[in-house]
């Protein structure tokens, strides 16, 4: 209903009707002449869409229970393979009984995560349900899981530094330091400017850079973990290498392993990003979840510098 208003200035209640409304890709109405008359109801909504409708904020409370399975299933991850070490170090438990219960909290672990990703980036986007969280919530919420991430890192850091108390270096050690980590490393880092770069494309509402930048980033990502499959086939196979090769083998494949898995689901949330970006869900106004995934592959960068660093650089000192 709008009012209309005569000549005199005085506006009466009788609506008048408008052109003919259609939707575009990107969730706005438009007139018959071209023009962007408003937001379309059914378009990309959820953590990223620019407006919310007008009722009571309790309604858009999230609450999930995905992330309470993630952690279960992290915990099962962690004291499984924890169960496997001691029972291979001192035989008291069985390593098996640890090898499996490790087996199912990864299972879950992904099952976890997997829902989250769907419920809060993935759902809104198909069924156009408006998310509740603003931006910054989002992104302090990121900070705020990155920052417990790093016990988890530093939990293997600390073992690793443990282990060189202890006669260094060990017999087992094999040549880390060599051009495969190097240009692994090379790619994880070029990956992560395309990325920077990507997300300020979207600012500029340069689409195409945007969607050719975001592509790169995940070929890069894809790439990177291609070359750690490789780099422990070679150590494995032609090294004889593995984790079972004393205390600084378990360091070195829990904390690569810990880190490629951390890759493995950025990679993941790219992907879900290069669906979205090709469905114009994107925009110079709607890049929440483009700055949360950022975030993270910045994170996992870093540790990976950081561990080059201490564990190949640092274990050939």
């Amino acid at each position: 209903m709008a009012r209309r208003t005569d000549a005199s200035g005085s506006g009466d209640d009788t609506a008048f009707e408008t052109a003919p409304v259609r939707t575009d890709g990107g969730g706005h109405g438009v007139s018959s002449d071209g023009a962007t008359v408003g937001h379309d109801p059914d378009g990309p909504v959820g953590p990223d869409s620019p407006h919310e409708p007008d009722v009571d904020h309790d309604e858009h409370e999230h609450r999930s229970r995905w992330p309470l399975v993630a952690a279960v299933g992290a915990g099962g991850l962690y004291g499984g393979a924890a169960i496997a070490i001691l029972g291979n170090e001192t035989g008291l438990l069985p390593p098996l009984v640890g090898v499996a219960l490790a087996v199912v909290g990864t299972i879950v672990l992904l099952a976890g995560i997997a829902g989250w990703v769907d419920e809060v980036f993935l759902a809104p986007a198909r069924e156009g349900a408006v998310g509740g969280s603003s931006r910054e919530s989002y992104v302090w919420t990121t900070l705020l899981f990155l920052t417990t991430d790093v016990s988890t890192f530093g939990a293997l850091f600390i073992y690793y530094f443990f282990v060189r108390v202890g006669t260094w270096p060990p017999e087992e050690l094999p040549p880390l330091l060599g051009s495969l980590v190097i240009v692994n490393t090379a790619i994880l880092l070029a990956s992560s400017v395309t990325f920077h770069y990507a997300h300020e494309a979207l600012e500029e509402g340069n689409r195409r850079r945007f969607l050719g930048l975001l592509g790169t980033t995940l070929v890069l990502g894809i790439v990177f973990l291609g070359g750690q499959v490789y780099e422990y086939y070679e150590f494995v196979v032609h090294e004889g290498f593995s984790i079972s090769s004393g205390v600084f083998g378990t360091a070195f494949y829990g904390l690569t392993g810990l880190h490629g898995f951390h890759v493995a689901l950025g990679v993941g949330g790219i992907a879900v990003l290069c669906w979205r970006a090709l469905r114009g869900h994107y925009g110079p106004d709607r890049d929440t979840s483009v700055a949360t995934v950022s975030l993270y592959w910045h994170f996992v960068d870093f540790v990976w510098v950081f561990l080059v660093l201490v564990l190949y650089v640092g274990a050939t000192v």
